[in-house]
């Protein structure tokens, strides 16, 4: 959210000015507002909670670095360079504009980043949605990354973590974006065969083609509480339940979480040491299966090493 929307008041219809004397008692970069009950926040206090509004508990949407520093063991967490971008092969309109102001305001070669860390020391291989680059949508790199992340979990016999926030697939890539559905389901097949479990962490929003892919094949799936979880928007599942009335909590975490689609729902202070325990009891390297030939993908890109322009494959 822009600083000059931090200090309006929201409503049914949008979002209203507030008056000028209260924007006027409140300096620059001091607090900002919560997006959920319109709460001001000391930027003290609200980073110190995690993003998470002391009244209401909203939980806000958190950067990459954010959620890295929140989930893992301090000073454990090592990326693993992919150093490939997203290219406008189908010359998209205004894609390429798109991916430039994606690349200056997230700092990221793209939506999503992969690692290895120690979560309350477990260790784990990791990816993570970056909402600020194109809404965290998932395009043919993305799809790459998710699935080397698991691939390698599967070549190193460790569980993989995955923290998921996404509009969907990419439209401006077409139907490279939706194959991405279809790999990433794929190497997570691959994972349960090898025996080691995939957590998939749910935040706001995660939906579309992340949902209907690897989001929604982890062994143990959690949310952050109030998380938007759908297929669809709205609008959309309203025509398709043909005037039936829609519950209010409908495509909320809560709401997925009574009907057994997702197993937990937990604030984000929670997640870290949840998540240790769950690592600690799930995962068992004596009964991992390691892959018994090195594959021919594999062999070709260690020959090939990593190349500076993702092939959109």
């Amino acid at each position: 959210m822009p600083p000059e929307n931090w200090f309006q008041k929201n409503t049914k219809f949008g979002s209203a000015p507030i008056e000028d004397k209260d924007r006027a008692a409140v300096p620059d970069g001091l607090a900002v507002k919560c997006s959920g009950c319109g709460e001001i926040l000391f930027n003290k206090d609200f980073e110190k909670n995690l993003k998470v509004c002391s009244k209401c508990g909203h939980h806000h949407r958190m950067s990459v670095d954010e959620r890295i520093a929140a989930l893992f063991d301090e000073g454990t967490f090592e990326e693993i360079n992919v150093p490939i971008r997203s290219r406008d092969f189908l010359k998209f309109p205004d894609y390429q504009d798109k991916l430039d102001k994606g690349w200056a305001k997230s700092g990221n070669n793209d939506s999503f980043r992969i690692g290895i860390g120690k979560i309350q020391g477990q260790k784990c291989v990791a990816g993570l949605s970056e909402f600020s680059f194109m809404g965290g949508s998932m395009g043919s790199v993305a799809g790459e990354k998710i699935t080397r992340a698991i691939e390698t979990g599967v070549r190193l016999s460790l569980p993989v973590v995955l923290v998921a926030t996404s509009g969907g697939a990419r439209m401006q890539e077409g139907l490279m974006s939706l194959m991405q559905m279809a790999k990433t389901a794929a190497a997570a097949a691959r994972l349960a065969k090898a025996r080691l479990p995939l957590f998939i962490v749910l935040t706001d929003p995660t939906t579309a083609g992340v949902m209907a892919s690897y989001a929604s094949l982890g062994d143990v799936l959690i949310s952050e509480p109030g998380a938007l979880v759908a297929f669809t928007g709205q609008r959309v599942a309203a025509q398709a339940a043909q005037g039936q009335k829609l519950p209010a909590n409908y495509q909320t975490a809560e709401w997925r979480l009574e009907r057994g689609h997702i197993d937990l729902v937990l604030h984000r202070k929670e997640l870290a040491t949840t998540l240790g325990r769950l690592l600690g009891l799930l995962y068992n390297p004596a009964v991992a299966v390691r892959p018994a030939r090195t594959t021919a993908r594999s062999t070709a890109r260690a020959k090939a090493g990593v190349s500076s322009e993702s092939s959109n494959s």
